[in-house]
């Protein structure tokens, strides 16, 4: 049997303690599992820190993309993916983008079904990550506007509020309204600086994010196995968003085009600066505020249990 450790977060969205224990009690059946309960933020990325140390086969997350953050930035401390556990996920957040990128359902249940048989049958694959100064993010970053909604929603959140789709997007829209200019980024590529930029969108797979049940898709050609996608808007504006939004929503979406929009596709190495500090965000989780950030795509990075 493989030594696993299953770390759960105990705030995440769509998790209840009996469905917790249920969960536990199918993975400890096929698994020698060590259950470990994250206690403030940060703690998931120690105890994956340690579960590479504990010669741990598996790290599981039962949680949402934070969680998976921050466990995959403690897998991979120091390490290459050859030398760390494992990752497998099962979703219990509101959006649950990761898991649902590599194939997860997203009923809890199922997800622990499939994710069983596929350590029956060793079945793994392994990943491209992004890093933005050394961070690792496994679906997305930004800088601006989404960063500074997911700020607000972090703080409504520890007011009391539920994480759910319809709080983001009340978040989005008043953001947008009250909204003011702010100093423009620049775009460093190789091939051609980008000046004046207001919102920076990365992406290291499809899609960005989900309203519900439908994608958000703003570069569908990004892929765990190729390099990062950009996407950069001069202007952001309550009208230019929503109909950006309306265009990422649209079937077979293709890229954004247009004077307004920077759009580069397959990237190894690129970096934003501003002259004024701007919120940023990787996975959904708000870092701070930042004048400058280095991304870069690594191939292979991490192995997960598919």
């Amino acid at each position: 049997m493989q030594q696993a450790r299953l770390i759960v977060n105990p705030e995440a969205t769509t998790t209840s303690p009996r469905a917790r224990d249920v969960l536990t009690q199918a993975l400890a059946n096929q698994l020698h599992l060590d259950v470990v309960e994250t206690k403030a933020r940060g703690h998931a990325t120690e105890l994956a820190f340690d579960a590479a140390d504990d010669d741990v086969d598996v790290v599981i997350v039962l949680g949402g993309d934070g969680t998976v953050n921050e466990a995959v930035n403690g897998l991979l401390a120091d390490r290459l993916a050859a030398n760390a556990p494992a990752l497998a996920v099962v979703p219990g957040g509101s959006t649950n983008v990761f898991a649902r990128a590599v194939g997860m359902p997203e009923d809890q249940v199922e997800a622990t079904g499939d994710l069983l048989e596929a350590l029956r049958e060793g079945r793994e694959r392994t990943i491209g990550l992004g890093r933005a100064d050394g961070r690792w993010f496994t679906f997305t970053a930004g800088l601006g506007l989404d960063a500074d909604v997911v700020a607000r929603v972090e703080e409504r959140r520890a007011a009391g509020r539920r994480s759910t789709h319809s709080l983001y997007a009340r978040t989005a829209v008043g953001q947008l309204a009250r909204r003011k200019d702010s100093a423009p980024m620049r775009v460093e590529l190789d091939d051609d600086p980008e000046a004046d930029i207001a919102l920076v969108l990365v992406g290291n797979t499809s899609p960005w994010t989900y309203l519900g049940r439908r994608r958000v898709d703003p570069f569908p050609g990004a892929s765990f196995d190729l390099g990062l996608d950009l996407l950069a808007l001069r202007k952001i504006g309550l009208t230019r968003a929503l109909t950006a939004i309306g265009a990422m929503l649209g079937p077979g979406s293709q890229p954004l085009g247009g004077r307004n929009v920077v759009h580069r596709h397959d990237l190894t190495r690129f970096g934003v600066q501003s002259e004024e500090p701007v919120a940023f965000q990787v996975d959904g989780d708000y870092l701070g505020q930042r004048t400058s950030v280095g991304f870069d795509a690594v191939p292979e990075a991490l192995r997960v249990i598919v």
